[in-house]
């Protein structure tokens, strides 16, 4: 059996970071995720999918993620239900991150065209940094060493 979910989108609202009584992180914020349109009406719509992130992940995402930022969840679907002060059962049904990559810098000056650190790695739920690319300052030969300009890329050309 398989639950995995790939999403790309932007944040509705900024995250909200709470604590569990026993001290634990959580984070949720809402990503809206565009639908594939097609026919003559060239309106988007949208699907707002509540993400939850835990520990040092939602730590992270609440520094770094802002309304409006475009990034990367990976993770799995859960739903869960509980009993509201009416006594109706409700069920709520949300993403679990694991993964989220910030695909947009903390500073999108010149229309969006800046790094920064977050931007470029994406944070595991085990807390961890992974990067693309090791950054050795003093060897030369990088051919990663300018990457703080700017890349002109088509749409065309990426793979998502």
């Amino acid at each position: 059996m398989l639950n995995r979910v790939i999403l790309i989108g932007r944040l509705t609202k900024d995250p909200e970071l709470r604590y569990t009584p026993a001290g634990v992180a959580v984070t949720q914020f809402t990503l809206a995720v565009d639908r594939q349109f097609s026919g003559s009406k060239e309106e988007r719509e949208a699907d707002f999918i509540p993400i939850v992130t835990w520990r040092q992940l939602a730590e992270t995402c609440a520094n770094y993620l802002r309304k409006g930022r475009l990034a990367a969840v990976e993770g799995r679907i859960q739903v869960r239900n509980y009993e509201n002060n009416e006594g109706r059962r409700v069920y709520v049904t949300e993403v679990i991150a694991d993964n989220v990559r910030f695909l947009e810098s903390a500073n999108r000056e010149g229309g969006g065209q800046g790094r920064d650190e977050g931007a470029s790695g994406s944070t595991n739920a085990s807390g961890g940094n992974r990067n693309s690319g090791s950054r050795n300052s003093g060897n030369n030969s990088d051919p990663f060493a300018d990457d703080g300009r700017p890349i002109d890329i088509s749409d065309d050309d990426l793979p998502f």
